[in-house]
């Protein structure tokens, strides 16, 4: 009976640290570009029902558009009707907090082996501040949290059966988030892999699961990719993702699709975190199974090969780690000092609202060229990437915005060239036959429009400039 107490002392204690650094996180989410795009998407699909083709472009409307998170879109316009000042913070709280909850307590035995351990990793959930934007992605965390729950308890206990929720939460994934869903039935293929294995190699051992256990991981795998297609683009869906990773002018230019290299001092914090782990396992005097090996290969393959996939990182090991860190006594005054330590982090959260409210505005424009642009009847407008989502919040149609994945095949290229002067931008300038340019003072275009006979300032500030093409 004590040690039940005990244990869930340690436990609410660690639910409050959870809770702290979530809201110490939250202190850096902030209002993006994207965000304002899909919030308007989600009032179009609330009056008009889904989209299937574009509306928000001069120059692609009617094109069809791979609406794959159509969902969020209407949530996050469902809160923003609810909550119309704090629904993004609201939102990414929510995420945030259900994400480092769940993988805690659906990890409980693993976190309490070690109490000091545990705080360390749960620290280790700061490397979300790199994506706190109210996006998709953030619940899209939950749903690979859950996803390995599930695998990982089939594979170390035969009779497990809450394998089969997956497939219902990957219906969901694919209309929420579809870019990222195939992850589950992947996933799935990869335990299934792994248990086909009996071997000892040096420190890494694999015993071969049970034919039912085999069995189980095939179907559910096939159910997931069943589930996949349950959307409102069926079976594109499936190959949807493997098309984005395979689109190098996306790689190239996107900032969230950038590798991991040296060459920047905030990727240091991943490959911290991946000595962290990587030493863990090997310091331990635990043999390293098979699985934990390829899921970790797999969380350094996709954690490296892009920056958005370092919260995978993170997520997929916090089911793999605590399997080789030896129990460890808990030291008199450890829950005291969690607790001393979560107020304090809650307080600075608390202080933090100024901050928030500052970063919940964040803009790239104003509401002053926004209406010059509306009085000007702008029809065939060259506006910058990250203009975009402001544009058509405002009922702006735009050129190019953060649906990257839709532009990549018409006019992303010609885009880029025409921003940074590149190839035959003259040419191509005259084949979209702009009236207007709205565009970044630090971008090549802006001094070739200065400077040109064929153009006027309509409206300038030290950040913009749109001009209006004469004649």
């Amino acid at each position: 009976m004590k040690k039940w107490i005990d244990d869930n002392k340690l436990v609410l204690s660690l639910i409050l640290f959870s809770i702290a650094i979530g809201l110490f996180v939250l202190t850096f989410v902030k209002q993006d570009s994207d965000y304002l795009w899909h919030a308007k998407a989600g009032e179009y699909i609330f009056d008009n029902g889904i989209l299937k083709k574009d509306v928000f472009s001069w120059y692609l409307q009617g094109k069809y558009w791979m609406s794959h998170e159509w969902l969020f879109e209407v949530l996050i316009y469902g809160f923003s009707l609810l909550f119309p000042s704090f629904h993004i913070a609201i939102y990414s709280v929510f995420c945030i907090l259900f994400l480092l909850l769940f993988l805690l307590l659906s990890n409980k035995k693993g976190y309490l082996k070690n109490i000091n351990y545990s705080l360390v990793w749960i620290t280790w959930a700061l490397i979300l501040v790199f994506f706190m934007q109210a996006r998709p992605h953030l619940l899209s965390f939950s749903f690979l949290a859950i996803t390995i729950w599930v695998l990982y308890d089939l594979y170390s206990n035969e009779k497990s059966k809450k394998v089969y929720i997956l497939p219902f939460i990957t219906v969901l994934w694919s209309n929420y988030h579809g870019g990222s869903s195939n992850l589950s039935y992947l996933f799935c293929f990869l335990f299934l892999f792994a248990g086909l294995f009996n071997f000892k190699f040096g420190k890494v051992e694999s015993t071969r699961l049970k034919k039912n256990q085999l069995l189980r991981y095939f179907y559910v795998a096939c159910l997931c990719i069943v589930a996949v297609c349950i959307n409102v683009h069926g079976i594109k869906m499936l190959f949807y993702p493997y098309q984005n990773m395979l689109d190098i002018t996306m790689l190239n230019n996107i900032a969230e699709w950038q590798p991991t290299t040296l060459n920047k001092l905030s990727n240091y914090l991943y490959y911290l975190l991946l000595l962290f782990i990587i030493g863990t396992m090997l310091v331990s005097k635990k043999k390293i199974k098979f699985i934990d090996l390829l899921l970790l290969m797999v969380a350094c393959y996709l954690g490296i090969k892009s920056i958005r996939f370092w919260p995978y990182t993170y997520i997929i090991m916090s089911y793999v780690i605590f399997n080789y860190v030896e129990k460890r006594k808990v030291e008199k005054g450890t829950i005291k000092g969690i607790i001393l330590f979560s107020i304090l982090l809650i307080l600075l959260f608390g202080m933090s609202f100024d901050r928030i409210k500052t970063n919940l505005k964040c803009k790239y424009l104003n509401d002053e060229v926004i209406n010059v642009i509306k009085k000007e009847k702008v029809q065939r407008l060259f506006n910058m990437y990250d203009y975009g989502g402001e544009l058509i919040s405002n009922d702006v149609l735009v050129f190019i915005d953060g649906r990257a994945d839709l532009y990549s095949k018409y006019n992303y290229k010609d885009y880029l060239k025409i921003s940074k002067l590149e190839g035959d931008y003259v040419k191509l300038i005259k084949k979209y036959d702009f009236d207007y340019f709205l565009v970044d003072n630090k971008y090549p275009i802006y001094t070739y429009l200065k400077y040109s006979s064929d153009y006027e300032t309509i409206y300038e500030n030290d950040k913009f400039t749109l001009y209006k093409k004469i004649g």
